[in-house]
């Protein structure tokens, strides 16, 4: 992976709380047309408004985006961006992590990590990463699982780097797969019968099919292959997801707050989950997903990536948790709880 990318994001209140969040993992040029969507269209419509009434900041920014010219997925990142750091200084204001504010149904959360990543053909794969990623996820942190990636090769390819994977790990380590749209729906049935015949479960399937299939392709991998579904990353808003239910499409909702408009929004989505009897997760973003997770009673497992992927989980947030027996333990510390390193941060700046 070339980088990763986040924006940091500040709001102040009159009494001086300083609310503060990092979104997203896009590259340039999209940072700066976030970036200049926070600037010049959402901070004019928030500035001198009241921190607390935070669905009417939502609404008051949602304006940035009705511009049919521009994907409306850019204004809802922006608008993730700062309706996370409106909630950090709600949190502050009332003295309460997010994660009780919001609901507080436990304080910690099951966490998997994301790997099974294709070798590079650069000539420096070593033939041991699967292994490697597996016992840096479960030996040295505890985790519980992996999200393991597929569909980018053909199906038996897939199935025999996950049987490769699951006999390293051992029977006590679950599995989530992620073909990221990357089957068809012969090609996802395929690859879950040959799974199968080698005694290999899934927790779920996540994005099995491709885009063009809607959500008849994703229902039918769900009922013909007899397997739990998941998406929702690729959806921005709860519309999206509403439709996406009432097909039948999923088992598990792993929508995006950081993607779809923030915490606000990824709210909405898991009132509409509970009504659909559909578990949430959320994709990737560990330190708003956790919170948002512990809140609610069908909330499934917080994501991490290793380091070479994701530096700055594992670097920038000062007071990052170990984890216990598999579990990320949320801050008892007000709003998100996070305490980031600023050296961290002077040193990969990427705006000057």
């Amino acid at each position: 992976m070339r980088n990763r990318c986040t924006i940091i994001t500040r709001v102040r209140t009159r009494e001086g709380i300083v609310g503060e969040a990092y979104n997203a993992d896009e590259d340039e040029p999209l940072q700066s047309e976030i970036r200049s969507i926070l600037h010049d269209e959402l901070a004019p419509a928030l500035i001198g408004q009241d921190a607390m009434a935070v669905e009417r900041c939502w609404e008051l920014m949602l304006p940035a985006t009705f511009d049919q010219l521009r994907p409306r997925w850019y204004a809802m990142q922006a608008i993730a961006c700062v309706d996370t750091a409106i909630w950090d200084a709600v949190g502050k204001a009332v003295g309460l992590p997010l994660w009780r504010l919001w609901g507080g149904y436990r304080d910690r959360v099951p966490m998997i990590g994301i790997g099974g990543y294709y070798v590079p053909e650069d000539g420096s794969a070593t033939g041991n990463e699967i292994e490697d990623e597996i016992d840096f996820f479960r030996l040295e942190h505890g985790m519980v699982g992996m999200k393991f990636k597929v569909g980018a090769v053909p199906p038996e390819e897939d199935a025999a780097r996950l049987r490769r994977a699951r006999r390293h790990a051992g029977d006590d380590f679950l599995f989530v797969v992620d073909a990221n749209q990357g089957y068809t729906v012969s090609e996802a049935l395929e690859f879950i019968e040959r799974i199968r015949a080698e005694g290999v479960e899934l927790r779920w399937f996540e994005e099995p099919t491709r885009w063009h299939g809607d959500f008849r392709s994703l229902r039918d991998v769900r009922m013909r292959g007899n397997v739990n579904v998941a998406a929702g990353q690729s959806e921005h808003s709860r519309v999206g997801m509403r439709e996406m239910m009432v097909a039948g499409a999923i088992d598990v909702s792993n929508y995006d707050a950081s993607w779809g408009g923030g915490p606000t929004e990824w709210r909405r989505v898991a009132m509409l989950a509970s009504a659909f009897d559909v578990e949430c997760g959320h994709h990737e973003e560990a330190q708003v997903a956790s919170h948002l997770l512990a809140s609610i009673p069908h909330g499934t497992f917080v994501e991490a990536f290793a380091p070479a992927r994701d530096p700055i989980f594992w670097g920038m947030l000062a007071n990052r948790p170990t984890l216990v027996n598999g579990q990320f333990p949320l801050p008892e510390r007000p709003g998100l709880g996070w305490e980031l390193d600023e050296d961290f941060i002077e040193q990969h700046r990427a705006d000057r």
